[in-house]
C-alpha cells in the first residue's frame, strides 16, 4: 500500500480556492537517487518516471500500483513526453540525445547534434502539433558522472531547440544559462521556459515566423521563485502554471501571481497531469513519486 502524507495547500491568492483534492497525498514509490520526467500514458494507464543517477527508467502501473524498470541501462535519460501518436520521447543525458520509443519497443534517434556537434545534456521535451519536438538543452549531464559523462561541451553554450519535422535541428533561444522545464499554453502561442539557475520562468512568442524558422520572441520574465529554484512546469485546463519547486509545486494565475503551494516534504522536480481526466498530478521529487487527486483538469 502506498505511503500517505497529509495534504497541504497553502493559498495565497483566492484564485487558488477553486483547487482541492485529496485529504492525502500518495507515495507511489521511494528509494531512487533523484527522480524526473513524469509522463502518463492513457492507453496504458501507467507513468513513465527516470531514476536518473541509477541510469533506469521505471514504469508505475495504475491497475495494481506495482513499479518496474521500464528501461535499463536507460542512457541518464531525464525529461520525456509523448508525441501525437503516443509514443515515447526522451531526452537522454548520458548520450547526449534525443530519441523515440517506437510502438514496437524500438528506439530512434531524432537528434544528437546541432551543426556537426554533440548536444551538452538534453533535458525536458515537448511536442508541437505540427510535430516539431522542442528541447532544452543545459549541461548537468556532462558536469559531472552523476547523471550522466562528465565532457566538455561542443557546443559551448545552453539553448533551447527546435527540431522539425524533416529532421532539421535550429536553435529558438539563445540566451539562457541552464534552460530546463518548457510548456507550451492552451492555444500553442505561448512557450514558457525554465532557467533554473536564474531561478525564474520566461514567457515567449511562438508566431508564424517562429514556426517558419525563426528565433522565438518576446522572452519576458513570467514569475521568479521564492523557495530554491524552478524545474519542470505544466499547464491546467484554466491556465494556471504549475512550477516544480523546492519546497513543493507552486501554482501561478495567467498573469504571473503567484497564488498557490502543494508542499511536500522533498525537492519537486518536474511534475504531470493524468488519469482518465487528466485531474491525477503525478510529482516527481527527489527519492519519491507522489501523486494527488485534484478537483481541476489538467491541459495535456
Amino acid at each position: 500500500m502506498a505511503d500517505l502524507i497529509r495534504t497541504e495547500f497553502e493559498v495565497l491568492d483566492e484564485r487558488f480556492r477553486p483547487v482541492n483534492g485529496d485529504e492525502w497525498v500518495e507515495r507511489l514509490h521511494t528509494g531512487c537517487r533523484w527522480v524526473e520526467g513524469p509522463t502518463y500514458f492513457p492507453a496504458g494507464r501507467y507513468l513513465i518516471f527516470s531514476d536518473i543517477p541509477n541510469d533506469r527508467v521505471l514504469r508505475w502501473d495504475e491497475t495494481t500500483g506495482a513499479v518496474g524498470v521500464f528501461r535499463a541501462p536507460a542512457g541518464y535519460a531525464n525529461g520525456h513526453t509523448r508525441d501525437g501518436q503516443g509514443r515515447l520521447v526522451s531526452c537522454e543525458h548520458g548520450n547526449r540525445r534525443v530519441t523515440r520509443t517506437e510502438h514496437d519497443g524500438s528506439v530512434t534517434v531524432l537528434a544528437d547534434r546541432y551543426q556537426g556537434k554533440r548536444f551538452n545534456s538534453p533535458n525536458d521535451v515537448v511536442v508541437h502539433p505540427d510535430g516539431s519536438v522542442w528541447f532544452t538543452d543545459p549541461d548537468y549531464g556532462i558536469s559531472s558522472d552523476y547523471e550522466g559523462n562528465r565532457a566538455d561541451s561542443e557546443i559551448g553554450a545552453c539553448h533551447v531547440y527546435r527540431l522539425d519535422p524533416d529532421g532539421t535541428v535550429r536553435v529558438v533561444a539563445d540566451d539562457f544559462h541552464r534552460p530546463n522545464g518548457l510548456a507550451f499554453d492552451a492555444d500553442w502561442t505561448s512557450l514558457y521556459i525554465v532557467d533554473t539557475p536564474r531561478k525564474h520562468i520566461r514567457r515567449f512568442d511562438v508566431t508564424d515566423e517562429v514556426l517558419g524558422g525563426g528565433m522565438l520572441g518576446g522572452g519576458e520574465v513570467f514569475a521568479d521563485c521564492d523557495a530554491g529554484s524552478f524545474d519542470g512546469i505544466r499547464f491546467d485546463d484554466a491556465g494556471r502554471l504549475w512550477a516544480a519547486a523546492h519546497d513543493g509545486v507552486h501554482c501561478f494565475a495567467a498573469d504571473g501571481d503567484l497564488i498557490g503551494k502543494l508542499r511536500l516534504p522533498e525537492i519537486v522536480s518536474n511534475l504531470t497531469f493524468g488519469g482518465p481526466k487528466r485531474n491525477h498530478l503525478f510529482v516527481t521529487a527527489s527519492t519519491s513519486v507522489y501523486s494527488l487527486r485534484l478537483t481541476i483538469n489538467g491541459l495535456r
